[in-house]
């Protein structure tokens, strides 16, 4: 191997490198000698569970506003007729079909906005 060819490759491993810590950022390591070492950090794609429980949290009171306003009986006869529809119409009424959490957040948000 001559000198161009080994240095060619030290050249295209710190290029490498030095893209990794670009594109994942760098972590600082102090090593026993005292010397601070700079390394790329490990990537690891994470599923965005915050994003997720907002939506779900978001849905939620959605349900119970429309619960409260609404009321239980018309609630319950807009999911059954949700659910003698089409597919999306059956998927639209399991997820709008009522639970416990909906109703009592649906009771506790009407005595503020509903007052009727």
């Amino acid at each position: 191997m001559t000198i161009d060819a080994t240095l060619n490759k030290r050249l295209r491993r710190v290029v490498r490198k030095h893209d990794r810590m670009q594109k994942n950022g760098v972590v600082h390591r102090v090593g026993r000698d005292g010397l601070i070492r700079s390394r790329a950090r490990l990537f690891r794609p994470q599923f965005p569970f915050k994003s997720l429980f907002v939506l779900v949290a978001v849905l939620v009171v959605f349900k119970a506003l429309l619960f409260a306003q609404m009321g239980a009986g018309n609630y319950a006869a807009q999911v059954s007729e949700l659910r003698a529809g089409n597919a999306v119409e059956r998927v639209g009424a399991y997820v709008m079909q009522e639970e416990p959490i909906t109703a009592g957040l649906g009771g506790f948000l009407k005595q503020f906005f509903f007052n009727s």
